[in-house]
């Protein structure tokens, strides 16, 4: 699906020149689609040119949070071009079907989505693609990481030790495959009082930490449980650009200024 040469990744319609970054978790729920969009926009504030590929083929959400309404526009029999959202380049189910409709298919056809969406797109020049990968360990995470095999991992989890002890299975995957994990991102790690500040760690404090030092990485960035995050999600917005001097916004751009550190 594509070659590596000199750093880079050369696709068959275009290049990624710094890093292929595909977002796990261990679990559903824990807002791995929502950071994979913000980490996105943080991104392309600080100047990179970035994409998405949506590979959570049967649980798509990356259109509904990023606000994208377009579909991909056929150029000929071969080739499409991406629609963008916020400056991102963006191939997902969710530009396909109605979201509402479910994707009743098997593995292989599955798998040859992804395909289709690393060949059949004219991605031009990224600096960075990112994958919003399925949750869990199952065949469908294992089968992409197998294919991928030289994109670094991000890892979304809560605080809580039901969570990380799942969310930790990723990085024991990725070991086994070789795939370097650039660090975890914890999320929810507290809910902030509105009116007096008060921080309450709802779900514990400290699980991200823990697990990150377990897998012998780095704890990316903690972010907090905030309406606000949630309700620009379902309406296509992002906290980045609604509320940039917010504390979550500038996490989330340190955030994607430690990535990109990492990649100097």
């Amino acid at each position: 699906m594509y070659e590596l040469e000199d750093g880079k990744f050369k696709l068959e319609y275009g290049s990624v020149n710094e890093g292929m970054i595909s977002v796990a978790s261990g679990k559903g729920g824990v807002g791995k689609s929502t950071i994979t969009v913000n980490l996105a926009v943080s991104l392309s504030e600080l100047g990179k040119k970035v994409g998405i590929i949506d590979a959570d083929i049967r649980g798509f959400s990356i259109p509904r949070i990023l606000g994208l309404t377009e579909e991909p526009e056929g150029i000929d029999d071969k080739k499409l071009k991406p629609p963008v959202a916020k400056g991102i380049k963006v191939m997902s189910m969710g530009s396909l079907v109605q979201e509402e409709d479910p994707i009743i298919w098997r593995a292989p056809m599955l798998h040859g989505i992804l395909e289709q969406f690393m060949t059949e797109v004219q991605w031009g020049e990224l600096d960075y693609l990112l994958f919003d990968l399925p949750p869990g360990t199952g065949d469908m995470p294992l089968n992409i990481m197998q294919q991928l095999p030289d994109s670094e991992i991000v890892i979304v989890t809560t605080p809580q030790i039901a969570a990380t002890n799942v969310a930790g299975r990723i990085g024991k995957m990725a070991d086994k495959l070789e795939c370097e994990t650039l660090g975890v991102v914890e999320n929810m790690s507290y809910y902030q009082c509105s009116d007096c500040g008060n921080k309450e760690y709802i779900f514990g404090q400290g699980g991200g930490k823990a697990m990150a030092e377990r897998l012998e990485t780095e704890l990316l960035g903690e972010l907090p449980l905030l309406p606000a995050v949630r309700e620009d999600s379902d309406q296509g917005k992002s906290i980045i650009l609604e509320e940039p001097e917010s504390d979550v916004s500038k996490e989330f751009i340190s955030i994607a200024k430690k990535i990109m550190d990492k990649h100097l």
